[in-house]
Parts: structure tokens; sequence; C-alpha cells
């Protein structure tokens, strides 16, 4: 008897046993349910990623009215005309400071995406120069949107003839003209002049190079006979150009650009193995999160794949040229070095 009673209870204890972990197993799999389908709710939200949730900021590193600011006012035009976001975005003048103005605001506000800031080849330049304490690397590159090219133009009544009349007579005396740059020694125009001219065998560290406020500056003391030859943008010449006043003598570009600067030559093709151009983009500060950088490529490249913003950059002779972050930075490091080798030569790197 006693024996029967030791199965049934042995028996009891294993039944319970099992239930017990029936219970245990079935509230795992609930929990692992609950689990699942927590993740499946939150997945979308992570999948929407970074999104603005407060006001940008622009800065742009000149004055209103200039090419810089005429190109961020029209990216947030177009943002705001195809609702390409649903914050607004603020363009902030803050010229001067060899860039530093512009860039306060990032340095101030680092990983916050909300701040944004015009990339211009005068970061590389400024930084070679020792006039900024940072460069490219120090910041998020976002996207360039496209390319500019430098022009060398004389009055219509100077006796340089052609660009490599131009060359001859400084060759064999550097300093017996003047060029006129906008809008400080060494800046992209500067360089952008004086590579083709050093590969055309030009000593350009003895030229005598004069820095004006802005490119419509030394086009006035062009005009009025108090500057020889000026190098400027595209943009900056078009219309004295259309006018008759001004020959434009060659552009840096790698080909002939199309419209009315389509009979203009490239050094390339008078026989100096020489291109430059220079890009404008968009920058944030460092440590912005990989879903920042994602939200801002593709909201730029919307705005450099629309039809308004296609016809704006060829109404000034640029080149539409849209880099994704990555893209940009390669492009950014390979015009580092291209500048501080023109710079050296110039006497004007320190680093």
């Amino acid at each position: 008897m006693t024996r029967t009673i030791t199965k049934h209870a042995k028996a009891k204890a294993i039944g319970h046993r099992r239930a017990t972990l029936a219970r245990i197993s079935g509230g795992f799999r609930v929990a692992v349910a609950g689990i699942a389908i927590l993740a499946g709710i939150s997945a979308p939200a992570h999948a929407q990623g970074w999104k603005p949730t407060r006001q940008v900021s622009y800065t742009v590193p000149a004055g209103p009215g200039g090419a810089l600011d005429q190109a961020a006012r029209k990216i947030v035009e177009i943002a705001e005309k195809r609702h390409l976001i649903d914050k607004p975005i603020v363009i902030e003048n803050k010229p001067g400071g060899a860039g530093r103005m512009a860039l306060a605001p990032l340095d101030q506000h680092p990983g916050d995406p909300h701040y944004l800031s015009v990339i211009t080849y005068s970061l590389l330049t400024n930084q070679i120069m020792g006039q900024l304490p940072v460069g490219f690397e120090d910041y998020t590159m976002l996207a360039l949107l496209f390319g500019e090219y430098v022009t060398v133009s004389v009055r219509t009544e100077s006796p340089i003839r052609d660009a490599l009349d131009l060359v001859e007579r400084l060759k064999k005396n550097p300093n017996s003209l003047s060029l006129g740059v906008a809008t400080s020694l060494g800046n992209h125009i500067h360089v952008g002049a004086a590579k083709p001219l050093k590969a055309a065998g030009v000593d350009i560290s003895k030229m005598v190079v004069v820095p004006y406020k802005s490119s419509q500056e030394s086009l006035t003391n062009m005009l009025g006979g108090h500057l020889d030859v000026m190098a400027s943008t595209t943009p900056n010449v078009l219309a004295q150009m259309q006018a008759g006043r001004i020959r434009v003598l060659a552009v840096a570009s790698g080909s002939r650009l199309d419209g009315p600067f389509s009979s203009i030559p490239t050094w390339k093709e008078l026989g100096v193995n020489a291109t430059y151009d220079s890009a404008q983009g968009v920058m944030t500060s460092k440590g912005v999160p990989p879903e920042a950088i994602a939200y801002w490529n593709d909201f730029f490249k919307k705005v450099s794949s629309d039809p308004e913003w296609i016809e704006f950059v060829k109404s000034r002779q640029w080149e539409p040229r849209y880099r994704n972050a990555t893209q940009t930075r390669g492009e950014l490091a390979r015009a580092y070095q291209d500048s501080r080798e023109v710079l050296t030569d110039l006497g004007l790197a320190t680093r």
C-alpha cells in the first residue's frame, strides 16, 4: 500500500512539474510574441530616420546679393515651393574672418544637423594659408551642388590680344601686368588664374596680384584702366562680355562651356595643360548621426535635380554637379592637394 501511494504521489508531482513548465513555456512564447509585436511597431519609425524638428540655420560666408547668397536663397525657394521640408530654413549672411563667422554656428553646435553652411574652396585655401585653424575634415560634408570656372579677361582696348599673348608678356616680365582677384590673395580665383599661367611657364610668385573686395570692384577698375587683367568666375564677366566692353581670353574648364561662353577657348585648347574648377556645396557640424546625413543627401539631390535649379545654375554658366557626402569628401581632398601645390608656388602656403 505504501508503495502504491508513493507511485501515485510521484506521478502527481511529475504532472505538476509538467504543467508548470508548460505555463512558463507559454509565458515565454507570449513574451517573445510581445517583443516581436513591439519591434514591428517601432520598425517603421526607425526606418523613417532623422528629419528636422525645428528651424534650420543656413549660414552664407558672404553678404546679401552675391553669388553665394543667390544660390542659397534659390535652394530655400525650391524647397518651399516643392514642399521638400516642413520646417523653415533661415539664411544668415555671415561674411568676414576668412569664413570663421559663417563656421561659428557649426562649431558651437557639434552633432546638430539643424545648422548648415555653404562649402566654398576658400575653406581649403584659407586652411592652407593658415588663416583658418580648421578645414573640411573638421565638418560633415553633405553635398556639392555645382562647379564654377575661373576666367581671365581684359578690357576691349587692351593691347593684350589673347591668352597666349598674355602668357608671353608675363614670361618675359612677370611683374609687368597687374592681375585683379576678389576677394583675397590665395583664394580659388587667384589659384584658378595662377595654375594655368604656371603651367604655361610664368613665374607666378613674381606676379603683381591685386585683391579687391568684390569682382565688381575689380571689373570697375579694369574698365577704368587701373588694372590690366581680371580673374573671376563666369557670372561676373558675362554682362560686360556681352556688351563688348571686355574680352574673355580663356577659361580654366576641361572643355568649352555652352551658351555665351562657347566662343571662349579653354587653356587646354591653347596648348596649356591645366584645368581648374571650384565648387559650391553644403556642410554641417561634425558628429551628426548617419540618418541626418542621409536625410540631407536626399534633400539636396532633389533640389539639384529640380528643373528650376538646373536652369538657375546654367544661367550663371555654372556646371550642375551633385555629389553626395562621400563623393564630396573625395573631391575636396583632391582639390586640397591641387590648391596646396599652387599656393606653395605662390609662396602663400604655411601648412
